[in-house]
């Protein structure tokens, strides 16, 4: 599997996530907490492994890349700061519901943009996608993120 392959593989994960706590009633507090959670930990593990491996990788192949690859950068810290209200509040909260929708909106804008241009620009600029790949795989098995309790 090459880097893009295993980063669409990660988007597809978080989708089915977000559709998992999409199907949760009002009173299903303690599995959309579980859910939440999950969410964030893989988005967080997720855009760690982007910034630090893929984006350099595909901003020094092009000088042409460095606009989509800043946008990605932004659209990240956007979510990062959703993700952390969320892991900060309870299900139940007062807009938790919406700032898990709001979160997976961005995402989907964010995925739509990376696997319609930053992922076709990747493989044009004929990136080793396999020792990328393996990279990848290597730096999200030792992140360590900070506890999220449900």
């Amino acid at each position: 599997m090459d880097a893009i392959e295993l980063l669409t593989q990660d988007h597809q994960t978080v989708r089915e996530l977000f559709d998992q706590y999409d199907t949760l009633s009002d009173r299903s507090l303690v599995s959309k907490r579980k859910l939440a959670l999950k969410i964030c930990q893989e988005l967080s593990k997720h855009a760690m492994v982007e910034e630090e491996l893929f984006y350099p990788a595909v901003r020094d192949a092009s000088r042409q890349n460095e606009d989509l690859i800043d946008e990605a950068i932004v659209e990240h810290a956007s979510a990062k700061e959703l993700i952390a209200q969320i892991v900060a509040m309870a299900p139940g909260e007062d807009l938790y519901d919406a700032k898990v929708k709001v979160l997976s909106e961005q995402i989907e804008h964010h995925v739509s943009e990376e696997e319609g241009d930053i992922f076709p620009r990747a493989r044009e600029a004929q990136l080793d996608l396999h020792a990328l790949s393996s990279q990848i795989a290597a730096r999200k098995a030792e992140i360590e993120l900070p506890d999220m309790q449900a």
